[in-house]
């Protein structure tokens, strides 16, 4: 890449959440037997939780990189920039059971010194470690039209709170 990575503090993210998962979206990414697998999301936060800079991100069961969130402690999230639009719609709509989906999407992935996989590509890569899952389920609902709406086949997601660890930034 052209500019390099610099490691910022959290406090130092100034990147508008609700745009950057809603509307630019992420890549979720994980190694299990040193395969790595990712997936697109849209839905998730970044916060404070436990005293700790946290990040959440929602999974559905039947989601390959389920088994591979599930397989460790670490993930990351990354943010490429519109340009990878393209690829990030198909690292969204193919299974990596299937197909090696990283590689037909013509981008790279990177590991830390951790051994945790990433996007070379991004402007931004966040590294989190596990500190919660939970499946949802249907008695949390307090409101029942987004279980309505979004879970007709009962495929309830599981949250995964994650503390971030390290957050990579491109310079400009």
């Amino acid at each position: 890449m052209e500019n390099q990575f610099k490691e910022i503090v959290p406090a130092d993210f100034s990147a508008n959440p609700f745009r950057i998962l809603d509307k630019d979206w992420m890549l979720i990414a994980a190694a299990k037997e040193g395969k790595v697998n990712a997936m697109t999301a849209s839905w998730g936060g970044l916060g404070t939780m436990w005293g700790r800079p946290v990040a959440w991100a929602v999974v559905r069961p039947q989601r390959y990189t389920k088994e591979f969130l599930d397989a460790g402690d670490m993930f990351s999230l990354s943010f490429p920039p519109a340009k990878f639009r393209k690829q990030m719609a198909y690292l969204g709509s193919v299974s990596g059971r299937d197909e090696d989906k990283i590689a037909k999407s013509e981008m790279k992935i990177a590991r830390d010194a951790a051994g945790t996989p990433y996007f070379e590509e991004s402007s931004a890569v966040m590294f989190c470690r596990k500190l919660y899952a939970q499946p949802m389920a249907v008695e949390f609902f307090t409101d029942p039209a987004p279980e309505h709406k979004w879970y007709p086949d009962k495929d309830y997601h599981t949250i995964y709170i994650a503390e971030v660890t390290k957050i990579l930034s491109r310079e400009n």
